[in-house]
């Protein structure tokens, strides 16, 4: 005696069902029925997409372990139920066995800087792989993502150092940089300060000398029978007196010594002066 059983399919679903052993029609969401017991709901499969998260450790060119996360992101062709439900029995189990071959074929022909640059490159080369082959089991590869690299900790430290060493460096070469460029400039202003300290040293003799030859001029006019020798005599006596007056008055000057000769002339011209600082 058969009788109908119900049951209900779920949305992005389809139920799969046999009689008496042998693959007989599909089952579309919503509310579906068996002849029991010719009929009989073996399974569903489902439409949503679903994700695979791989871990593939292997070595790199340069002998460098690396441990791969490799994430795929698959699910069933609606025009391929029956190859996906009678195919394989663990599509995960199928999709991680070629993850593994493709990335053990792939990352020891590559060093380990090039492998963080061609990441893109290597997911590409899995979901070639991974499409051509499980599209023939009723499944579709949608995207493929290598969400992690991670080498050995010891290697993780020594590029560290090796990326801290070339920033080091570089901030070596531009403190230099600038030391360099102060000095330069330092050099620059010092030749600039001493080229204008010579211009007013050449002017303040040059004024000094006019002075002078215009004391000579009228001190000559107005004493008769002086020489010039005279004048330039008592200009010097004057300026020793001056000279005199201000180391005397000067703020670490203690003592003044000045010869006892009694000879004016020649004698106090020719004096010298001994400063002797106190303690």
């Amino acid at each position: 005696m058969c009788i109908p059983c119900f049951f209900t399919i779920s949305t992005s679903e389809v139920g799969v069902i046999e009689r008496f052993g042998k693959y007989a029609r599909l089952v579309q969401p919503g509310l579906g029925f068996t002849i029991c017991p010719a009929e009989q709901l073996v399974g569903r499969m489902s439409f949503r997409v679903q994700q695979i998260d791989v871990r593939v450790e292997t070595k790199t060119l340069d002998n460098v372990f690396i441990t791969t996360v490799v994430s795929v992101q698959y699910q069933v062709l609606r025009e391929k139920v029956f190859e996906a439900f009678y195919s394989l029995a663990n599509p995960a189990q199928q999709i991680t066995a070629h993850i593994y071959d493709v990335m053990r074929a792939e990352l020891p022909t590559l060093e380990l800087d090039a492998v963080f640059e061609t990441k893109e490159e290597l997911a590409l080369a899995v979901k070639n792989c991974l499409s051509e082959t499980m599209s023939t089991y009723g499944y579709q590869i949608l995207q493929v993502l290598i969400t992690d690299l991670d080498p050995d900790q010891r290697v993780k430290n020594a590029m560290n150092e090796i990326n801290s060493s070339k920033r080091l460096k570089y901030a070596v070469a531009e403190r230099a940089e600038g030391d360099k460029i102060l000095k330069v400039k330092s050099a620059e202003a010092e030749a600039e300060a001493k080229y204008l300290s010579g211009v007013g040293v050449a002017k303040q003799r040059k004024a000094i000398v006019d002075g002078l030859r215009t004391s000579i001029v009228d001190f000559s006019d107005g004493v008769k029978g002086t020489t010039s020798k005279d004048i330039m005599d008592l200009l010097l006596l004057t300026q020793y007196f001056d000279c005199i007056r201000d180391v005397g008055t000067a703020p670490h000057c203690r003592t003044t010594f000045v010869p006892s000769s009694r000879s004016a002339g020649d004698d106090v011209r020719n004096a010298l002066l001994q400063v002797e600082a106190s303690k």
